[in-house]
């Protein structure tokens, strides 16, 4: 019986390996990016609903402060996204003037809660 020694063996090992870590860092950064997204939406909620078109509505935590503001579109829709979790007051203005208020708006994780200033009754009601 012979024995055939290759003399290539340990470098195309050694290959392999260099690329089968490079795949694996690959797929670890990967991970990471996509688990941070993950988190980052699971700590946030939205505010959304119906106003008059033109007008600015500003949604203001009651828990730390944080207040964004956005513009109601051509239809008559805004969303304010992207809110840490907390209570909030949601404003509408006009020309710089509030004119309705909303108290104690609760924003939840991965939830959007509507918030109407359409000329009816003032609604909320969660999405």
């Amino acid at each position: 019986m012979k024995t055939i020694h290759s003399i290539h063996t340990g470098s195309v090992r050694r290959v392999l390996s260099a690329r089968s870590f490079a795949l694996a860092a690959a797929l670890a950064v990967c991970g990471l990016a996509g688990s941070s997204a993950v988190y980052a939406q699971a700590t946030a909620g939205e505010v959304f609903g119906k106003a008059p078109a033109g007008d600015t509505v500003t949604a203001k935590s009651t828990t730390n402060g944080t207040q964004r503001e956005v513009q109601v579109d051509a239809k008559g829709r805004y969303s304010i996204r992207a809110l840490p979790i907390g209570v909030y007051t949601v404003t509408l203005s006009e020309n710089g003037q509030p004119v309705a208020k909303h108290l104690n708006v609760p924003v939840v994780v991965g939830r959007g809660i509507q918030v109407n200033f359409d000329g009816e009754a003032a609604a909320t009601g969660q999405h």
